[in-house]
C-alpha cells in the first residue's frame, strides 16, 4: 500500500506534468489551484499519476483556467 509520502509525490508529479504539458513556468497562484484540485481528484478516487494528470490537463486548460473563477472538479462531468 502506498504511503502518504508516495501519494504526495504522485500528486506533485501530476502538477509538474500539467506545467510541462502547457509549457508554462510554475507560479504560486496556479500551483495552489492545481495542488488543491489534484488532492480533490485523489479524494474522489483518481489514484494513478496518469489519471490525476489527465484530469488536471482537461479541467485547467492553460494558466488562465487556474485563476479565481476557475472550474472545480465538481463542474467536470
Amino acid at each position: 500500500m502506498p504511503t502518504h509520502d508516495e501519494h504526495f509525490r504522485m500528486l506533485s508529479e501530476a502538477v509538474q506534468a500539467w506545467y510541462r504539458y502547457y509549457e508554462l513556468e510554475p507560479d504560486d497562484q496556479a500551483s495552489q489551484t492545481l495542488c488543491s484540485a489534484a488532492i480533490e481528484f485523489f479524494n474522489e478516487g483518481a489514484r494513478s499519476l496518469e489519471d490525476v494528470t489527465t484530469l488536471l490537463i482537461g479541467t485547467y486548460v492553460g494558466k488562465w483556467a487556474t485563476r479565481v473563477n476557475a472550474p472545480t472538479s465538481a463542474a467536470v462531468h
